[in-house]
């Protein structure tokens, strides 16, 4: 694995361009082999540390397995390990000469949806597992909707387990007719199948030689290739502020810079921008990065902005381009994940915490419900529990600053927090 080397800040804003990262997540039912599959991953592209492997290996022995048991290179917490299940989101990092990779290991029970939503919030490709013997089942249905209204760019289907198949084509080729029905409900239209034995090997890392009749690339070789969503290239520019520098002493006695991530878009100097909900303009004077100072910056940096006119911002606020306004209201429509076992009330108040922005709010009303077997809309259903999918609408106590999720993942996101006890009940995109 690579060694991380100390960088100077202005030698650290290049490596932003130079960065190629892609984050995926994997999902799919119980036993279709997900974590054997992150293992083989790990294990065959070498990114496995000789200790680790002589503890997994000497692990293995001690369970009874007749092989190397590759799961329990991701099933890190003890629970995992003896259940032989994924309970928690593991995240795992490895690297190849052409891309770096963050994955997002999920669990496959439906009480843990909601951390398949934590993990592929951020994910630019979701690989689902099916078990070839059983095809589409309800939790396929489930993670593959999960990844649709994410927003997901690239879906790849891993028909696993084909050694137990005796890789046979036909079988194959069941499977993916099941699914694109499933995906053309979706409006699905960006996915990859791919044929695989985790446990074995085939076409994971190393082409498969016992499926030649299989002429696409192997998983490894499809990740390596696919595009990464580019938030620099988005057509709209987002700078939710997140604190206001304002240093009291005398070497910066008039000093005042707003920090915070991009979210959307590329600022330079100059720029005429907006400071929302307020509608000031005024002009971007410097950007700086560390002690470096900018021309231009770009989602996702964390950078430092000053401007022209000396305006009345708080955290929350947006500086946003003056030619490309986002939506401010109090009113929205949300497509949320429920995360809580107590159910959703309507008329409760919750907390709705969007970008650096925290408001309170109301339910006002469960719009439908989605029936995840059919993948149709329940209009009359208006009883929201843990792992259910809905869209409601809510009033917020102040504007909120937004996109929708289509537009931008970041402005267009945002959780539900119970305000009695701080835990996050849902996870929503703005529609």
């Amino acid at each position: 694995m690579a060694k991380t080397t100390q960088q100077s800040p202005a030698a650290e804003q290049h490596s932003y361009l130079d960065m190629d990262l892609l984050r995926f997540t994997t999902a799919g039912s119980v036993d279709d082999g997900k974590s054997t599959l992150i293992g083989r991953l790990l294990f065959d592209s070498k990114s496995i540390f000789e200790d680790q492997y002589e503890a997994v290996k000497a692990t293995s022995k001690k369970r009874g397995d007749a092989y190397l048991n590759l799961a329990l290179f991701t099933d890190g917490l003890r629970a995992e390990r003896e259940q032989g299940i994924t309970i928690d989101v593991a995240y795992r990092y490895f690297a190849t000469p052409n891309r770096k990779f963050i994955i997002a290991d999920t669990p496959g029970h439906i009480q843990y949806t909601r951390n398949m939503v934590t993990g592929a919030s951020t994910a630019d490709a979701a690989i689902i597992l099916i078990d070839v013997r059983k095809g589409v089942i309800e939790q396929t249905k489930r993670h593959t909707y999960i990844a649709s209204l994410l927003r997901i760019e690239h879906i790849i289907i891993c028909v696993n387990k084909m050694d137990l198949a005796e890789y046979k084509e036909d079988d194959f080729q069941k499977v993916r007719k099941e699914f694109e029905v499933v995906a053309q409900k979706l409006n699905i239209s960006n996915f990859h199948f791919i044929p695989i034995s985790a446990l074995q090997g085939d076409n994971v890392v190393t082409p498969s030689k016992k499926m030649k009749w299989y002429k696409g690339k192997t998983l490894l070789e499809l990740l390596e290739t696919v595009n990464p969503a580019e938030a620099e290239k988005n057509d709209i520019a987002r700078f939710p502020v997140q604190y206001v520098i304002r240093p009291i002493n005398t070497e910066f006695h008039d000093y005042r810079s707003y920090a915070g991530r991009i979210a959307a878009g590329i600022f330079k100097k100059g720029d005429n921008v907006t400071v929302l909900p307020n509608g000031n303009a005024t002009k971007i004077k410097s950007i700086d990065f560390g002690s470096a100072s900018l021309q231009e910056a770009f989602a996702p940096m964390s950078v430092t902005f000053t401007l022209d006119d000396d305006i009345d911002i708080s955290r929350g606020n947006m500086i946003v381009k003056a030619e490309q306004p986002p939506q401010v209201k109090l009113d929205l429509d949300i497509m949320i994940c429920w995360m809580s076992e107590k159910k959703l009330q309507s008329n409760r108040k919750y907390l709705l915490r969007h970008t650096t922005n925290d408001v309170r709010c109301i339910i006002k009303e469960v719009k439908f419900k989605v029936n995840i077997n059919t993948l149709e809309k329940m209009n009359d259903e208006k009883v929201i529990e843990l792992n259910d999918i809905a869209c409601i609408s809510i009033r917020t106590t102040n504007p909120v600053i937004f996109d929708s999720y289509a537009k931008n993942r970041t402005t267009g996101s945002v959780i539900l927090i119970d305000e009695t006890s701080n835990t996050t009940v849902g996870a929503g995109m703005i529609m």
